[in-house]
C-alpha cells in the first residue's frame, strides 16, 4: 500500500493533530532499577488537542542503574586514590560513600 505523506498531514491536521520531529541524539528512559538507553533515535513530538506525546523508535540498551551518582564516584576516586572501577565496586558493596572510602584507604 503506497501511502501519500501530503495526504497523511492533511489527515492529521484535519484531526487537530500535529507532528513536529525532534533532533535528539540519545534518549534515556530511567526505571528504579534500569535505565533504558536509546541511541540514535527518531522522536517525534505529537500534539493532538492540546495533549503532548512522544514517539521514539531507535536501538534500546538497557543497564542497570546505580544508586550512586557520577559525581559520589568521582569524589570516592578522590578520597581513596584509586580508579573508577574501584569506586564503584567499593560504593555497591559497602552501601555509602564514607564506608566505600574508609575500605578503599586500608
Amino acid at each position: 500500500m503506497n501511502i501519500n505523506p501530503r495526504q497523511i498531514e492533511k489527515a492529521m491536521k484535519r484531526m487537530g493533530m500535529q507532528a513536529v520531529p525532534i533532533e535528539a541524539e540519545e534518549v534515556i528512559i530511567r526505571t528504579p532499577d534500569k535505565d533504558i538507553v536509546i541511541s540514535n533515535p527518531q522522536v517525534t513530538n505529537i500534539n493532538m488537542m492540546g495533549q503532548q506525546t512522544y514517539q521514539v523508535v531507535g536501538e534500546a540498551e538497557e543497564k542497570p542503574r546505580s544508586r550512586f551518582s557520577d559525581e559520589d564516584v568521582r569524589m570516592v576516586m578522590e578520597k581513596a586514590g584509586v580508579g573508577e572501577a574501584e569506586a564503584k565496586t567499593a560504593l555497591d558493596e559497602e552501601g555509602d560513600i564514607a564506608s566505600a572510602i574508609l575500605k578503599l584507604k586500608k
